[in-house]
């Protein structure tokens, strides 16, 4: 797969990380904090002669991270009924007890606790098949976003939720898709909302996206 683990703070460009995509298995769609713009101090310059200068504080922000708490990722996504049955169905080791899910912990709602991602991928070829976000709601957590589709994959980038698509075009094979969606999401008035977009299409010469298919040949006759 190219670019499923794609993200603004990655290295090495979406279609070059497939390789860590294809050992580990695919849970966004990547990512959210309040919409809100940051504040600074203004400055004013100097004080005027015979007056003292103000010491002036910035407001308080909310923490760049919250405090991490594991998860039973597994146990969450079989008792969760926004999953489909489907995933939960198919929602089974690859080897020994190694399930095919990874799951992410990072300040994205800002409940003072980690949310969780989680993105579940299928075992033979790492495609993921969907990818959900966790909250904190009093003891127990809540399924605040949800998207199920073939080759889509969420990861917390700076407090954003960043979701990545594969996008393909008729007769693409698995390993080779047409392009990429890349959409970010912030967390505002209790949910997420669609704050960029971007849209890759990838090159038909490079990296094997110009291979094709053999050419068909004559039956032997035999």
């Amino acid at each position: 797969m190219r670019g499923l683990r794609s993200g603004r703070g990655g290295g090495g460009g979406p279609r070059r990380r497939a390789a860590g995509l294809a050992a580990v298995g695919l849970s966004g769609l990547l990512a959210a904090g309040c919409s809100t713009g940051g504040t600074g101090v203004r400055d004013e310059g100097a004080a005027p002669a015979g007056r003292g200068a103000r010491s002036v504080q910035p407001p308080p922000t909310a923490p760049a991270s919250a405090p991490f708490r594991r998860v039973d990722a597994i146990a969450l996504l079989r008792t969760d009924p926004k999953v489909g049955d489907r995933v939960k169905r198919d929602l089974k080791p690859c080897a020994s007890t190694a399930y095919p899910v990874d799951t992410v912990y990072g300040n994205l709602t800002g409940t003072g606790v980690a949310d969780v991602v989680v993105n579940v991928l299928t075992c033979g070829d790492a495609v993921g098949v969907g990818t959900y976000v966790y909250r904190v709601r009093g003891q127990r957590y809540e399924n605040v976003f949800s998207l199920e589709e073939p080759a889509v994959y969420a990861e917390i980038d700076r407090g954003d939720l960043v979701v990545t698509k594969q996008v393909y075009a008729k007769d693409d094979p698995i390993a080779y898709p047409s392009g990429e969606d890349v959409i970010t999401y912030r967390w505002s008035a209790d949910r997420f909302t669609e704050h960029y977009a971007v849209h890759h299409e990838y090159s038909r010469a490079a990296e094997g996206g110009g291979v094709e298919d053999p050419a068909p040949t004559a039956p032997s006759g035999n």
